[in-house]
């Protein structure tokens, strides 16, 4: 007998059984199986079923086209944590067994990502978005300025950056990366996802640093994904993630992230990764 998935019809993600059927993780299974690739590439079909059961049973909700009910508030909490714990479990797969994210699995753990994150904000889950509450309010109509990525903190990278629109007089409004590509004029979008990427990629590394803060970083990471993820959907009314032609190779930081940010809520949340 093989390790199964239990994941009835209708029920918001997954877990792995034992031959034995008792309850246990993919990394723990890759450990001891014979065809470990078989069982992270089933974990990540069935990530992707878990999104298209949750967006035909919640995606009004997580589209924001309503506040949830409050069984449905449950059901939030129980997407979460499950998306959170499955993207995690396969990152740690693919690290285990020295193998890297492809195209489709940056597609699959970007949009389970943005699913959590969507999952998160009604119930009051997310932190503030860096230099929220410092930034000044923009008044309605176009607004004259040089966009740029600021750092909150280059001693402490794992605080993470912001899009900004800083004025000639000196204002610095809000800005994020989806104006950046598609309602600002003379932006370099390849240069702006560049950075953008670098500076996702710069949390990730400090992430694990002894004076990381693990509230902070996971604010950080949790605002470049989004912003990132946001940015990168297949059309305005669409959660599913897409990599232009030319950068399937950044699917492995959008994996790394996703379970970075996991990783760090795990510290101030024991349960967020038991199965």
């Amino acid at each position: 007998m093989r390790p199964r998935i239990v994941q009835d019809e209708g029920q918001l993600g997954f877990y792995w059984t034992t031959a034995c059927g008792s309850p246990t993780s993919l990394p723990a299974l890759i450990a001891a199986d014979d065809e470990p690739d078989r069982l992270v590439a089933t974990h990540l079909e069935a990530i992707d079923d878990a999104l298209i059961i949750a967006a035909g049973r919640l995606g009004e909700v997580l589209g924001g086209g309503r506040g949830p009910t409050r069984g449905e508030r449950d059901d939030l909490r129980t997407l979460h944590r499950t998306l959170d714990r499955l993207c995690h479990e396969y990152a740690a797969a693919l690290d285990a067994l020295g193998l890297g994210a492809d195209l489709r699995a940056g597609k699959i753990i970007g949009t389970a990502a943005l699913f959590s994150i969507l999952a998160r904000e009604p119930l009051g889950l997310l932190g503030p978005a860096p230099l929220d509450g410092e930034l000044d309010e923009p008044a309605i109509g176009v607004i004259a300025g040089f966009g740029e990525l600021a750092q909150l903190d280059p001693g402490r990278p794992w605080k993470g950056a912001r899009w900004i629109v800083r004025t000639e007089a000196g204002q610095r409004y809000p800005l994020t990366l989806s104006m950046m590509m598609f309602d600002s004029s003379g932006v370099d979008k390849q240069a702006s996802r560049k950075e953008h990427l670098e500076a996702l990629r710069t949390v990730v590394d400090a992430a694990g640093a002894a004076d990381a803060d693990p509230m902070a970083v996971t604010c950080a990471l949790d605002w470049l994904l989004y912003d990132w993820l946001m940015a990168h959907r297949d059309g305005p009314d669409s959660a599913e993630v897409v990599f232009p032609n030319g950068h399937e190779s950044d699917a492995g930081l959008i994996v790394a992230a996703a379970a970075a940010s996991v990783a760090a809520r795990a510290t101030f949340d024991p349960g967020l990764l038991a199965c």
